[in-house]
């Protein structure tokens, strides 16, 4: 095996396709590069067939913290759970790849995608699709190849489409979507959205179709120059599970029996029907039979059910429940479900029912992220939890799986553009969305749950969100487009098209296509169709809570920001943290300085007022003419030093202090004594003068020694000799004292100064 390598430039991007060095053990292995964005992925297929009755794919995305030049945290030190990217990366290789094997393959293949270089510049996520694509296809695998996955970003100013952007060219961009198929149809669509048309999405998803082509030729081009070096790539024969024509036209003559259990609104009653049914089929066979066809007669069971339900639709356009194609099923809404919590929502939509739970904290509270994109974290945290009790089933409860990390995230994309910024509302927000009911459409339950929530929690939102999950059957030639599919039909029909939005545009959608008919037209229908069934929620939803609160509710931390001279932030801190630590210990509010002089405090009330006015003290600058109460906090002999504000001391010099003449600072006042004063000066360097208001007369005997200065609140004392300084405010921190050797030495720092001789 030789290595090739083969470099192409496509949309203004340059990318690299590799193979042939390393992994050779692999069914099959490639190098993908956008700039310097480096990822391996490998496919594997077992050689043997198993015994299921689904084709056993797995994907893994092993995250390698040395791609980005870090070491992982944590005691280990080493890579641990994956993170949520992911998660969402190895699903998003996943869900194009799956619905390309032939019908029938049971042998089981693993897909492993390694980071081993993340340039912090050009993502790394779509391009994994093209590799997996390329391993698969090098490896002699049989799939409805070649396919890739694009990001297509649309430049705010301009309005220009961009393939695959860089990180930097995603922040100017007022779309995200991802599409992943072949040359021919799109498979699976991911995205959000800042409220863009129907119209620009149809037009960003035709754009999209083209660029998958250009990379799914840029595969075909590398195979032939592989095929050149190395020989034609022989296709492996692997065994498909083929219908046994005997099974087929047994099981399939209860197709009547089949379309009426599936006959039943009530998802529980229809599956005990339908399982009751597919029980006494089965029992039609021998044991000798079900032995010996124990794959085949599941399959066949499956393909019963699929088609009686499909072929319902098309011909009669009567759906299980009863329903028409663009029928809505029943709505129910509640707000403020909960109390004592931040904020509440329950929404049911037929056997779907959500309930989601706001929480608020302080903006440090936001999610950290440990990864290799160059993200450090988020402030808006959505978490999507589906218990097995939301089915009627039993099941271990433990940490989130694929699918509900998937759901959550599809929840969060629709909801984050209308959230108010940090300035708006200075809070972190987690929105929780546990299933109770499930039937189909959860993801969609849990965006409008979650909108209601939010609202009930005096979250600001830009506009309300509402989501629905389209479906779409093809069958005998026949396309009926669904709203608001069920499970079964998701389950057993050709696509799940969720789409979000407001009045205004889309925010996010998802769709996973299993048929290859799907033209624009059809998307077209489908996103239409989507829109006046999102606008019907929407009024449902407006009926009961129409508008978010004024405030949050009182149960939820008050969180107020003040902005403060960034030169005061040391100041407010304190040595080693001590000033900040003592205001919250003090107020009990939670207080968070940012590095331009945002301050944010957080708790209730009471003690977000405590806080604030604590910091307001310790920022403000005494103005001259202010007046204050304050405490000797140092005597000196020229005078007393006098605590204004937290952190801010003025000089009451001695010739001050008294009406008359005092020569010790003692003999009017202590450490420790309340003394109104005025701000009657403050320097340049920010050195403050005072004069004492309501001043006492100086004790009698107070002036009997010898002194030098004056005090100009009483009549001057002609024993006194003026000194230089007499008259005006002494802002230099201490007063020149005489020196034994005839000089004067100077308060600040402490250098003699000769004295001045003249001639003459």
């Amino acid at each position: 095996m030789t290595k090739v390598s083969k470099t192409f430039e496509l949309y203004g991007k340059t990318y690299v396709l590799e193979s042939g060095e390393l992994a050779k053990q692999a069914t099959g292995a490639a190098l993908v590069k956008q700039g310097d964005t480096t990822m391996l992925l490998t496919a594997v297929v077992s050689k043997e067939r198993k015994n299921y009755d689904f084709f056993p794919l797995t994907v893994d995305f092993n995250e390698k913290m040395y791609s980005v030049g870090r070491i992982p945290g944590g005691y280990l030190k080493r890579e641990g759970r994956p993170s949520e990217k992911a998660t969402l990366t190895a699903r998003m290789i996943d869900r194009p790849i799956r619905p390309s094997f032939p019908a029938g393959f049971r042998n089981e293949v693993q897909i492993v995608a390694t980071s081993l270089v993340a340039d912090q510049k050009n993502p790394f996520d779509v391009i994994c699709v093209m590799g997996a694509s390329l391993a698969l296809t090098l490896g002699g695998v049989p799939f409805e190849g070649p396919l890739a996955c694009v990001r297509i970003g649309r430049n705010k100013e301009t309005g220009e489409f961009i393939v695959n952007p860089t990180y930097e060219e995603r922040e100017n961009s007022d779309l995200d979507l991802e599409l992943a198929g072949t040359a021919d149809f799109i498979s699976m669509v991911e995205a959000s959205a800042d409220e863009v048309s129907e119209e620009d999405m149809l037009a960003a998803m035709a754009f999209g179709q083209e660029a998958i082509g250009a990379f799914c030729q840029a595969q075909k081009d590398f195979v032939a120059a592989w095929e050149e070096v190395n020989g034609p790539i022989v296709p492996k024969d692997y065994p498909l599970d083929e219908p046994v024509p005997a099974v087929h036209d047994r099981v399939f003559a209860h197709y009547d029996e089949m379309a009426a259990a599936l006959r039943d609104a009530d998802k529980q009653s229809r599956i005990a029907k339908v399982e009751d049914l597919k029980d006494a089929i089965r029992a039609e066979f021998s044991d000798e039979e079900q032995e010996t066809w124990a794959r085949e007669i599941p399959v066949e069971l499956k393909a019963l059910e699929k088609k009686a339900m499909r072929t319902m639709v098309v011909e009669t356009g009567e759906r299980v429940d009863g329903r028409a194609a663009d029928e809505i099923r029943p709505i129910m809404v509640k707000g403020s479900y909960l109390p004592l919590v931040h904020g509440s929502g329950l929404f049911q939509r037929g056997q779907t029912q959500v309930l989601s739970v706001l929480a608020l904290g302080m903006l440090n509270e936001w999610q950290r992220l440990d990864t290799i994109e160059p993200v450090e974290g988020k402030r808006y945290m959505h978490h999507y939890n589906f218990p097995p009790f939301c089915t009627g089933e039993t099941g271990r409860i433990g940490s989130p799986k694929r699918r509900e990390i998937g759901h959550g995230n599809l929840a969060e994309r629709a909801l984050l553009p209308v959230l108010p910024s940090e300035d708006e509302f200075p809070y972190a927000i987690r929105v929780v969305s546990e299933v109770m009911e499930s039937n189909g459409s959860s993801s969609m339950a849990s965006t409008c749950a979650s909108c209601l929530a939010l609202m009930d929690g005096g979250v600001p939102i830009k506009r309300p969100v509402s989501g629905i999950a389209m479906g779409l059957i093809q069958e005998e030639g026949k396309t009926v487009v669904l709203s608001d599919i069920q499970g079964l039909e998701d389950f057993l029909g050709d696509m799940d098209f969720k789409v979000t939005g407001t009045e205004r545009g889309i925010t996010a959608m998802q769709m996973d296509n299993k048929a290859t008919g799907l033209t624009p037209e059809i998307l077209s229908t489908a996103l239409e169709q989507a829109k006046q069934g999102r606008a019907f929620i929407l009024d449902k939803m407006l009926e009961v809570v129409p508008e978010p609160r004024l405030t949050v509710r009182p149960t939820a931390p008050q969180i107020v920001s003040i902005h403060i001279n960034p030169d005061k932030i040391r100041d407010v801190i304190g040595s080693g943290g001590k000033t900040i630590r003592g205001i919250q210990d003090e107020t009990g509010a939670s207080v968070e300085v940012q590095e331009d002089g945002t301050v944010y405090i957080g708790g209730d009330e009471a003690s977000v007022t405590a806080a604030k006015e604590r910091i307001e003290l310790i920022v403000k600058v005494p103005e001259i003419g202010e007046e204050y109460t304050g405490r000797v906090v140092s005597i000196q002999p020229f005078g007393a030093f006098v605590n204004l504000l937290p952190g801010k001391d003025g000089l009451l010099h001695i010739s001050r202090v008294a009406v008359g003449r005092v020569d010790k600072v003692e003999d009017v006042l202590n450490i420790g004594d309340e003394v109104k004063v005025k701000v009657i000066d403050v320097d340049e360097k920010g050195k403050i003068s005072l004069d004492r208001l309501e001043k006492p007369h100086a004790p009698a005997g107070s002036g009997d020694g010898r002194g030098n200065h004056t005090n100009f609140s009483g009549p001057r004392d002609r024993g006194a000799r003026p000194g230089r300084n007499s008259g005006r405010p002494y802002a230099g921190g201490e007063r020149r004292e005489r020196s034994d050797r005839g000089g004067y030495r100077g308060g600040d720092n402490g250098e003699r100064r000769p004295r001045r001789h003249h001639e003459g």
